[in-house]
């Protein structure tokens, strides 16, 4: 059996830092939120996108290299 690796601590620690410097800015969360929720989204989209199809196209190569051998 093998372990996969986690991608998720990394978005949680960027959001948490995001979230940290917008509240030292003292910037007002709740309009960020109301305004940018479209944003947050895309980004969240194109970050499981990614992370998907790199996945995938590591699996490939996994079972072509035990093809291969």
């Amino acid at each position: 059996m093998t372990k996969q690796k986690r991608k998720d601590p990394l978005i949680w620690g960027i959001l948490l830092i995001t979230l940290g410097v917008l509240f030292l800015l003292k910037v007002d969360i709740w309009y960020v939120l109301a305004h940018f929720w479209p944003v947050i989204l895309i980004l969240w989209g194109a970050h499981k996108f990614y992370y998907g199809l790199k996945d995938r196209r590591e699996e490939e190569e996994k079972q072509s290299e035990d093809i291969q051998v």
